[in-house]
């Protein structure tokens, strides 16, 4: 076999995927009374997802990043290294009559699955999916070893475990729409049995409830990917696709011309990288800018685009004029179904982060929740919501998103006031930080929605670079609170902070690891918390000052809920905590990993994380800034 076209990153992408699964597999033929054999497959099958996911990130920066970087700028941005850009390469080699060899550093494989209708497994990486992919698997790895003490069916649950976690991982690598949908409904029954039946006294009604929740959202999901499908996409995609089916077409009829057959072609599509130029030409024509849309010179290097100038979007070898008329006569051009598209998607995604009010099913999840299942859930689950909205919303929907920009910053500023005035409120541990963790996501939904003009998009690369750094810092920050919270309970038998106090003189090992996660939790500077949540303030004020304003003293709520928190569980002296045990080596070595990286990710936000990220979401900001006038 050439080496050339084995595809080396197919096979990492897809072993990144597949891992935990085959890893749930090979935990099915175990016997069950093995239960410390089976804890040590699953906690080394998580370790082998991190060490894969850790090779993935070595690999992007190396080979696509750094090979094709400016060494004189400070950014390691290129047009060339963007992942729609690699997606199209990749496209491009496949429409060719006879196809050439696969590159196997791109770090993109699209091959064919439902040819019928035009599914692809389609798998690649850039900055913003592969830290969340590196986020789930050091979490689900710790999670895991959180879940040492669970000794019931421990099989059933170790398996569902690890299915959860290839669904995530592949919603996150995902680039085809289908594809994307199978996986984000492929964590839906794992999440709902680990509820259901590990979870607390009403178990069933908070799974019940999550399930309903979360299918609701995945109904307008569904809605929205069937209307994408219906548009004809052919102006967007390489030609060569276009000219196999016109081909196919005159095989089957043969009276048919060359020029009548490729007038016939219709092409419906789920690639995320195709649909997103149609809803950018869809803006610019809906927006009264369609002079600027051009078609791309293949024989020209990509640049960074500047506001007003012209943007190619339109394929190479495309009849700018023909394709024009298609598109303003497309159903995409039309506001109302703009309006609708964004609705479903943003809602859709909107329940997962969660948003007010679609939050509640979120804190009966987390009390009901066994704690692993919990660190799960805050640090992993929420975040796709986030991803899929800075993924699939905003690019396919982009003039509806922009229309709505103020609206959408207002349902994030509610959410943040909101959970932490009823966060205040809470006398149950678990309640308490499920609160917290929907006015921290509020952040996120603040940060994404500040879309200025054109001009002033740094501010907006600002705010989208604050959301995703505050995705990441509350995925550290809420799993290692849940598991603070489940060392207590696992004490004490109830989460009422009430019922607490004096830890301090029974647990100091454990109350100075967690001080410094509330603190983290409360955006405390030097901590990863503050980072991202200071980008999004900024940015929210060049974009709304008002909504800037509401975030900003909803800090002083956060640090109010969490020190009257952490002073009730910790202070004071209580006879019937004098005499829990402090945290085992076990526990201990759940906790070191998140205080070392809440501490050094907010000592060193850019080194570790914003220098190999930032790259990808500038050019996210390329793609949708210069759209708006």
């Amino acid at each position: 076999m050439d080496p050339n076209a084995r595809e080396v990153d197919m096979i990492w992408l897809t072993a990144q995927v597949f891992l935990p699964l085959a890893v749930a597999a090979l935990l099915l033929v175990v016997p069950g009374k093995f239960k410390e054999l089976l804890r040590w497959i699953a906690l080394f099958g998580c370790a082998a997802t991190l060490a894969c996911a850790l090779c993935l990130w070595v690999d992007y920066y190396h080979r696509v990043l750094e090979f094709r970087s400016d060494r004189s700028v400070e950014s390691m941005y290129h047009p060339d290294s963007r992942l729609d850009a690699r997606v199209e390469r990749q496209q491009a080699n496949s429409a060719r009559p006879v196809p050439g060899p696969f590159s196997s550093i791109d770090l993109v494989v699209v091959r064919p699955w439902i040819s019928q209708f035009g599914v692809n497994y389609a798998l690649g990486v850039d900055g913003l999916n592969l830290l969340m992919v590196i986020l789930t698997a050091l979490v689900t790895l710790l999670a895991v070893a959180a879940s040492w003490k669970i000794d019931d069916r421990l099989k059933g649950y170790l398996v569902l475990f690890l299915t959860l976690e290839s669904g995530v991982i592949g919603a996150f690598l995902s680039l085809d729409l289908f594809l994307f949908y199978v996986f984000y409904e492929v964590m839906l029954l794992p999440m709902y049995f680990l509820v259901g039946l590990w979870g607390g006294g009403r178990r069933k009604y908070a799974a019940i409830k999550f399930v309903l929740y979360t299918l609701a959202g995945s109904v307008g999901l569904l809605a929205a990917m069937i209307a994408l499908y219906t548009v004809d996409a052919r102006d967007f995609v390489d030609q060569g696709v276009v000219d196999k089916q016109a081909r196919e077409l005159m095989r089957r009829n043969r009276s048919l011309e060359w020029e009548t057959a490729r007038g016939l072609v219709t092409v419906n599509t789920f690639d995320i990288a195709t649909l997103s130029k149609v809803g950018r030409a869809a803006m610019l024509v809906l927006s009264g800018q369609e002079d600027r849309l051009a078609v791309r010179n293949p024989g020209v290097e990509p640049t960074r685009p500047l506001p007003n100038a012209p943007m190619e979007l339109f394929a190479p070898g495309v009849d700018r004029d023909a394709a024009l008329a298609r598109l303003k006569g497309s159903i995409v051009c039309n506001r109302n179904f703009q309006y609708l598209l964004f609705a479903l998607l943003f809602v859709g995604f909107a329940v997962k982060v969660p948003i007010v009010p679609l939050h509640s099913w979120l804190p009966d999840a987390h009390v009901e929740a066994p704690t692993p299942v919990s660190m799960i859930l805050a640090g992993v689950l929420l975040k796709l919501g986030g991803y899929g909205l800075i993924r699939i919303a905003f690019p396919l929907a982009p003039w509806a998103a922009a229309e709505l920009a103020w609206w959408i910053g207002l349902v994030g500023v509610i959410g943040i006031v909101y959970g932490a005035f009823v966060a205040m409120g809470q006398t149950d541990f678990k309640k308490l930080l499920a609160y917290s963790s929907v006015s921290h996501m509020g952040y996120v939904i603040l940060g994404l929605a500040c879309w200025g003009s054109a001009a002033n998009s740094q501010y907006w690369e600002l705010g989208v670079n604050g959301a995703v750094y505050q995705m990441l810092a509350h995925g550290i920050s809420a799993s290692a609170l849940f598991f603070v919270v489940g060392v207590v309970y696992d004490r004490a038998h109830h989460r009422d902070l009430d019922r607490l106090g004096g830890l301090t003189e029974s647990m100091p090992v454990h109350t100075g690891l967690s001080a410094i996660l509330f603190f983290a939790s409360m955006g405390l500077p030097g901590l990863c918390g503050f980072v991202g949540e200071f980008k999004v303030m900024m940015a929210a004020w060049a974009f709304a000052p008002a909504l800037s304003l509401a975030a900003i003293l909803a800090t002083v709520l956060t640090a109010a809920y969490l020190l009257w928190a952490w002073q009730r569980a910790y202070l004071g002296v209580n006879e019937s905590t004098r005499t829990y045990p402090d945290v085992s080596p076990r526990e201990f070595a759940v906790l070191v990993p998140f205080v070392l990286l809440a501490i050094a990710l907010g000592l060193f936000p850019s080194v570790l994380v914003l220098s190999w990220v930032e790259p990808s979401l500038a050019g996210w900001i390329d793609d949708l800034a210069p759209l708006r006038p």
